[in-house]
């Protein structure tokens, strides 16, 4: 039912994006450091050295509930996306889950592509491709941190309705919808 990102690739008005399942030992340098970005780490929380984050990415990858990958713009890599299934991953214990519900998690990586208006065209593909892949899916859910207006904002301006909030571990959050209508 998730994704699978080995031949996802479109033109969009920003340039050419794909997306590829990650690999977690040659990626391993790069999440490495968005990880450990402030302005990153500000939400994610995975701020640790290289072996923290290499057991992270492998217990992602190897779970069989979540379809970690790579964005690429202009084959560049620019972001880390998870999805995946909400009932096995804990989210479902949170709302009022539905069959057919998939979660998703986004992270801009470097720097430079953040603040240019990229977030939503791509967010906006990754989850046409998620419902183009299986029409099981009826909806994509999302949890960013209630303190990320800007990556609320993203969410929303690609679909996504702000839902509510839930209290979750570590966090107060928005609760994102988008559905397949």
């Amino acid at each position: 039912m998730l994704l699978d990102p080995a031949d996802q690739a479109r033109d969009l008005d920003c340039g050419r994006f794909t997306l590829r399942r990650l690999d977690p030992d040659a990626d391993l340098g790069l999440l490495h450091a968005w990880m450990n970005d402030p302005e990153v780490a500000r939400f994610w929380e995975l701020a640790k050295p290289r072996p923290e984050i290499a057991a992270y990415l492998r217990a992602q990858a190897g779970n069989g509930w979540c379809a970690p990958s790579l964005g690429l713009l202009d084959e560049v890599p620019m972001s880390y996306w998870e999805l995946y299934d909400p009932h096995r991953e804990g989210l479902a214990e949170h709302y009022p889950a539905q069959p057919g519900d998939v979660g998703l998690h986004l992270l801009i990586g470097p720097g430079s592509a953040r603040g240019r208006g990229l977030g939503a065209p791509l967010l906006r593909a990754v989850t046409d491709w998620q419902f183009a892949q299986d029409r099981r899916v009826r909806r994509i859910v999302a949890e960013p941190d209630v303190r990320n207006l800007a990556s609320i904002r993203v969410f929303e301006r690609a679909g996504f309705t702000r839902r509510g909030e839930l209290d979750l571990p570590g966090k107060r959050a928005a609760f994102m919808i988008r559905d397949t209508c």
